[in-house]
C-alpha cells in the first residue's frame, strides 16, 4: 500500500513541474483598480500663506481671550474670603491638600456644604 501511495504523489509532482508556480485566483485585483480610480480624482490643495497667518492669528486671539478670562477668574477668587476651620476642615473629612480644599471653598464662595457636595462629586 505505500508503494500505491508513494507512485500517486510523484504523478502529482510530475504534473506541477513545469517550473512555474500554479497560478493563484485573482479576487482582489479589481479592488486594487478600483482604489487606484478613487484615488486619482483626489485633488491636492496647497495652503496659502495668507490663510496660514490667519489661521494662526485666529488661533493666537482665542488662546490670549481665554488666558485673559482665566486671569480674571483667579483674581475674582482671590477676593473670596475663607475661614481657616473651613479649609482644615475640608481637608480632614476629604483627605484632600490645603490648596484643594482652599481652591474648591473659593469657587464655592466659602460655602463648605456647597465645596464638600462638589468634592463627592
Amino acid at each position: 500500500m505505500a508503494a500505491e501511495g508513494d507512485v500517486d504523489l510523484d504523478l502529482e509532482a510530475e504534473d506541477n513541474c513545469t517550473g512555474k508556480p500554479a497560478e493563484k485566483p485573482r479576487k482582489h485585483d479589481s479592488g486594487a483598480a478600483d482604489l487606484e480610480r478613487v484615488t486619482d480624482y483626489a485633488e491636492e490643495k496647497e495652503i496659502s500663506s495668507s490663510d496660514l497667518e490667519t489661521a494662526m492669528s485666529v488661533i493666537g486671539d482665542r488662546r490670549s481671550r481665554e488666558q485673559k478670562a482665566k486671569q480674571e477668574r483667579e483674581k475674582e477668587l482671590a477676593k473670596v474670603t475663607i475661614k481657616r476651620e473651613d479649609v482644615e476642615l475640608i481637608m480632614g473629612e476629604m483627605e484632600i491638600p490645603r490648596g484643594v480644599a482652599e481652591r474648591s471653598l473659593r469657587e464655592h464662595m466659602g460655602n463648605v456644604v456647597e465645596a464638600l457636595i462638589a468634592l463627592t462629586n
